[in-house]
């Protein structure tokens, strides 16, 4: 395949510690506004690794649904394989790729339920025939065959058919608490700039202040 063979140069475009906002969460909005106004393909994707009961890694593509001054807001079904997971060891690292703009995020943590009124308010932004799957949907869990899995969804189609959609007790949001943000731009040469912020998280939760430092590529 040629993509295995391809050399492309990133360009002398830089990224230096004095472009950067103090606070990495508010540069990483920045980042996730110009990759949006880029009109990169679902910019707000991510992909999430944890950590199983066996000690090995497990990533899977999720979607960034909100980010505050406490950290990155993601949904999904408590009892899935990531949730799971997370129940067992709350340590995650999300990486946030705009490869046609060369710049990747790192974000690492721990993971955090939001307030049921957060998980709600989420939930019923959401479409009818979304919410309507996460009735549906065991998810994680072996099926027969699709035409078994769109029954499942037609079927609770049509309990909800005119009703409104209330939220499973067993889905909800997570928030990531970040410990460590890097940003990658990529440069000629292979001559990367990265730039780490870290901090350290007290047995309350409560972090210390950032700190920056540039990485070798």
């Amino acid at each position: 395949m040629d993509s295995l063979n391809r050399h492309e140069d990133y360009g002398q475009a830089s990224l230096d510690e004095t472009h950067l906002l103090q606070d990495p969460i508010e540069q990483f909005k920045i980042w996730l506004q110009e990759a949006d106004e880029e009109k990169i393909y679902e910019p707000n994707a991510f992909v999430l690794s944890t950590v199983t009961d066996l000690n090995a890694p497990s990533s899977r593509t999720v979607l960034l649904k909100g980010v505050d001054e406490h950290g990155f807001f993601f949904a999904t079904n408590f009892e899935s394989r990531k949730g799971q997971a997370i129940a067992q060891n709350p340590a995650v690292s999300a990486v946030f790729g705009w490869y046609s703009m060369y710049r990747q995020v790192l974000v690492e943590g721990v993971v955090e339920n939001v307030p049921e009124s957060d998980s709600d308010e989420y939930f019923n932004s959401r479409p009818h025939e979304s919410k309507v799957a996460a009735w549906s949907s065991n998810q994680s869990q072996p099926i027969q065959n699709r035409e078994a899995l769109d029954l499942q969804f037609q079927v609770a189609l049509d309990r909800f058919e005119g009703k409104d959609v209330i939220r499973p007790d067993y889905w909800g949001g997570y928030r990531i608490v970040p410990s460590r943000i890097e940003f990658w731009k990529g440069r000629s040469n292979r001559m990367h700039d990265r730039i780490a912020f870290t901090r350290n998280l007290d047995g309350a939760g409560e972090p210390s202040e950032w700190k920056v430092q540039r990485l070798q590529p």
